[in-house]
């Protein structure tokens, strides 16, 4: 955790209370298809990001792929979604309706509003302290956890391998083609080499870990305690209210749709 997130408020939230908020409003938004309770939760969640403590420049970085990447799942389900209602504009095999508009608009704001939280409250998380709530609240098996996390720290190294053989390739001359062709074989021969890499950093990684017995039957004191206190209880009943507003209004206004049914 960089030392801008650290700072959060939200640093000081157990893992744990962070993963349950997320996962209540993931789960309530994943099974409607109605605009307006992910316009109400989504509305919420930006009224309460100032309060994350994090610099605007900072909080977009983190937020920018999703702001970029739910406008495109918005503009195929425009042009490719089921029709009904009235017909507003068709050329070969798109077509706009008034259903896939107001359909589309729904997935839009579903999109943003499941994953503006998940990314705040994990880019807030060092995952150290999420494999320590894991193992001492969840009594998770330790070979799970410490396997995740060092999924997790190897992950956050991928970027780095990347910058690093693009400029050892770039020293032996080997990305000086042009044209979409040559990016197409540099980014294939680039991904090969950065599986190769990450293939054997996992296998001598697994090999540390069995070598330090990970996983096996001897118990493990904790360096630091994880513990889920009121702040934490109170933080999970903010969230369970954040979507608890968001479906009812959608079912006072009418416009809840479950989307089983």
């Amino acid at each position: 955790m960089s030392a801008a997130t650290a700072t959060s408020p939200l640093a000081r939230v157990n893992p744990l209370a962070k993963f349950l908020v997320a996962a209540v409003i993931g789960l309530v938004l994943l099974f409607s298809l109605d605009w307006v309770s992910a316009a109400i939760a989504l509305s919420l969640e930006l009224i309460l990001l100032p309060f994350v403590g994090l610099a605007p420049r900072a909080l977009w970085r983190m937020l920018a792929p999703i702001v970029i990447a739910a406008p495109f799942a918005g503009i195929s389900t425009v042009l490719y979604g089921r029709p009904g209602g009235d017909l507003l504009w068709q050329a070969g095999p798109w077509h706009i309706t008034t259903d896939s508009v107001n359909l589309a608009i729904a997935i839009t704001l579903r999109v943003l509003a499941i994953g503006l939280p998940g990314i705040i409250l994990f880019a807030t998380t060092d995952p150290t302290d999420l494999a320590d709530a894991l193992a001492q609240l969840w009594r998770l098996p330790s070979r799970f956890v410490i396997g995740a996390l060092a999924a997790v720290r190897m992950v956050s190294l991928m970027a780095d391998d990347w910058r690093m053989l693009s400029l050892a390739r770039r020293a032996r001359g080997i990305a000086d083609g042009q044209g979409p062709l040559a990016a197409i074989t540099r980014l294939f021969s680039q991904g090969f080499a950065l599986l190769v890499l990450s293939v054997r950093r996992g296998s001598v990684l697994a090999t540390a870990m069995e070598a330090r017995a990970f996983g096996g039957e001897t118990s493990r004191t904790w360096a630091r305690t994880s513990v889920f206190g009121p702040r934490d209880f109170l933080f999970v009943v903010a969230g369970v209210l954040l979507a608890a507003v968001a479906v009812t209004t959608a079912v006072v206004t009418g416009e809840w749709n479950f989307i089983v049914s």
